[in-house]
């Protein structure tokens, strides 16, 4: 049976050495290790085990930067697509720790963990993302059909892939609501590494499994970047 499958993927590090939760600021592109992550990407997805037939990015500078080598190698142009953003977030701008957040100021954004009250609801997030796949989904099932295809652009099992370039929150969220789970949950809890993979694959338009996979394992800081 003809699949399709999107890859939600995370972006590179980010260059931060103030340490700020970023979230949608302009300006914060890749470190020199998140380049090279994006390079490792780029050789994930052009293996034989993939038939990359559309690239999506997040219109973030560090998403853009860390799908471009791909699109070089594959010479496809990604699709920018606003749905797949970080998620909206309060203390944008912020060194994020303890002693900022016990601040009466902040406290009060703090109500309600499970909205969350200091930004983007979680189920927000997820609807947008689920938009995207479902764009991205509808695209490429004629190829895993054959339907027009030239030049054998499924995969020999007949899968089909797309690629999204997106952020940590909104990834993990979506995985989530996908496997049944509460969306508020504990951040230190996410499988979602810089450069990760989380693989969404469908079969006549329904999910039949959602995979992990941590490309760049031997690359991640010890301490995570925040505002990712």
């Amino acid at each position: 049976m003809s699949q399709v499958r999107i890859h939600l993927t995370r972006h590179g590090e980010v260059h931060n050495p103030e340490r700020l939760l970023y979230g949608r600021l302009p300006g914060y592109g890749l470190s020199s290790r998140g380049h090279e992550m994006a390079g490792r990407l780029a050789e994930h997805f052009t293996s034989p085990d993939f038939a990359v037939a559309a690239l999506v990015s997040s219109p973030l500078q560090r998403a853009q930067e860390t799908i471009a080598p791909l699109a070089g190698a594959l010479e496809m142009t990604p699709r920018i697509d606003e749905r797949v953003i970080e998620a909206a977030n309060s203390f944008e701008g912020m060194v994020v720790d303890r002693s900022h957040l016990t601040q009466p100021a902040n406290l009060v954004r703090l109500y309600n963990p499970l909205r969350p009250s200091w930004g983007e609801p979680y189920q927000q997030q997820v609807m947008r993302m689920r938009a995207a796949i479902a764009s991205l989904r509808r695209q490429l099932e004629p190829l895993a059909a054959g339907d027009g295809v030239a030049g054998g652009v499924a995969g020999g099992d007949g899968s089909v892939d797309g690629v999204i370039v997106s952020h940590q929150l909104p990834i993990w969220v979506t995985r989530r609501a996908a496997e049944g789970q509460r969306l508020w949950h504990d951040p230190r809890e996410r499988e979602c590494a810089l450069a990760s993979v989380t693989t969404f694959t469908y079969e006549a338009g329904e999910l039949t499994g959602i995979e992990y996979t941590d490309v760049c394992a031997d690359l991640q800081p010890v301490k995570a970047v925040p505002g990712a």
